[in-house]
């Protein structure tokens, strides 16, 4: 097993209902490959942390994979769907990429940052929306777009933004 940062187990932090949808991912791919499973096992923990990863929970995630914790953290550093500190219960990510810059996106991002009152990287002081800058969603074709939670909304107006804001909850 590799060396960890603590000689204590971290597993304890993982629900089982998590470490059964990871073992789902582990099983896809060789059993020496078993690290394969590490961005997925990521999302997992992260959803059962309410949006957010601790150091913690990715030593965990190592512990299980049999990996080095330095290796999870360049993975969750690296991709901007993980986060490492809260959010809140709703995160846009906004696109401004050059497709999306393009057809409107500084115009959609000026409008959210208006209307939420907050800037890219804050959350509302109610905890209820967190703005997040990606760089790309894949979604060109219906750009400008954001994406909250695992839905994403294109060709982007302010009219259409205020009414899916209207609609969360």
């Amino acid at each position: 097993m590799p060396q960890q940062h603590s000689k204590e187990s971290k597993l304890g932090l993982i629900s089982g209902e998590s470490l059964t949808e990871i073992d789902r991912w582990i099983a896809k791919y060789p059993p020496e490959r078993r690290q394969s499973a590490v961005m997925p096992a990521l999302r997992i923990v992260q959803d059962q942390n309410g949006g957010w990863l601790t150091t913690e929970l990715m030593d965990a995630v190592a512990e299980y994979l049999q990996m080095e914790s330095i290796a999870v953290y360049e993975v969750a550093t690296f991709y901007s769907m993980y986060e490492h500190k809260p959010v809140g219960r709703h995160k846009i990510s906004v696109c401004t990429n050059i497709s999306c810059m393009l057809c409107g996106s500084e115009e959609i991002v000026k409008h959210l940052q208006n209307r939420l009152g907050i800037k890219m990287g804050q959350t509302t002081v109610d905890g209820r929306i967190t703005l997040k800058e990606v760089e790309c969603l894949g979604a060109c074709v219906e750009a400008p777009m954001f994406q909250i939670g695992t839905s994403y909304y294109g060709n982007l107006t302010t009219e259409k933004v205020d009414a899916i804001l209207d609609s969360l909850d």
